[in-house]
């Protein structure tokens, strides 16, 4: 537990440093800030991913869900940026159960420490999610458990 809670620490300290060079606006990412990797080409392996999503009418939001399997375990990041809003950006932790993850994301935004379960579901050549609906009972985002995995990520060389 101590363990997991100092990666976590970790992984969030390093997530929140930026080079500061970035033009306020501007979100996308381009190819001279992503490192080369491996990753393994069967979901069920222990290994590094790394997946990309953009939207927008200019591709300028941008997710990044970066995480390493352990056997049945899942420890990464995942950091949510839109151009013009406040990011989301923080730690994962979960499980896998054959191509299905299940974590929860403990994110910061607007200076607000939060967390919501997340659902993905692991393919060799793309992550799909589940979506977020509003509880209209708390307010809240949640996982919608009944939707399908419709939000696609492509595979992605890891952000260094």
């Amino acid at each position: 537990m101590t363990r997991h809670l100092i990666m976590g620490i970790f992984l969030l300290a390093l997530v929140s440093c930026g080079n500061g060079e970035q033009k306020k606006g501007t979100s996308k990412i381009t190819e001279d800030s992503i490192a080369s990797t491996t990753v393994p080409a069967s979901p069920e392996k222990t290994g590094h991913y790394c997946y990309l999503r953009t939207e927008g009418t200019n591709n300028q939001d941008t997710t990044i869900v970066q995480f390493t399997v352990d056997g049945d375990r899942v420890e990464g990041v995942m950091n949510w940026m839109p151009a013009e809003k406040d990011s989301r950006k923080g730690v994962l932790t979960g499980t896998i159960s054959g191509e299905e993850i299940k974590a929860t994301w403990n994110y910061m935004q607007e200076g607000l420490r939060d967390s919501i379960v997340v659902a993905f579901k692991l393919a060799s050549q793309q992550l799909t999610q589940k979506p977020f609906t509003v509880n209209s009972a708390t307010g809240r985002q949640d996982t919608d458990e009944a939707a399908n995995y419709s939000i696609i990520y492509t595979i992605h060389d890891c952000v260094d």
